[in-house]
């Protein structure tokens, strides 16, 4: 079983957690001023890497807070976790997701 260690509640079960997808996002500024295809892409467009990947995760059967997961989708390895509005640790997770976005 994978073992994902929440930024506040430390290592838990898999189980208790719940993707929300693609991490990192921001909403673009004077999103009123967006054409219907610019908004249709932050909506919808997410990226769908091979390798590592910076996801949003919840805890939702622990204490229920969103944080962000460098995880690697095709061996699931989890590289680093770390709190929403935190900057992402200097981890070999970073040189990683670097190396899939090249």
């Amino acid at each position: 079983m994978l073992q994902i260690d929440c930024p506040w509640c430390g290592p838990r079960a898999e189980s208790e957690f719940s993707c929300g997808g693609e991490g990192g996002i921001v909403r673009p500024p004077n999103s009123e001023s967006l054409t219907d295809a610019e908004w249709g892409d932050y909506v919808f467009m997410r990226k769908n890497p091979k390798g590592v990947h910076h996801e949003q995760w919840r805890h939702a059967s622990g204490c229920g807070r969103w944080f962000n997961v460098l995880r690697d989708t095709v061996s699931y390895r989890i590289h680093a976790t770390w709190r929403i509005g935190e900057a992402m640790p200097d981890a070999e997770g970073q040189a990683a997701a670097s190396r899939s976005n090249a």
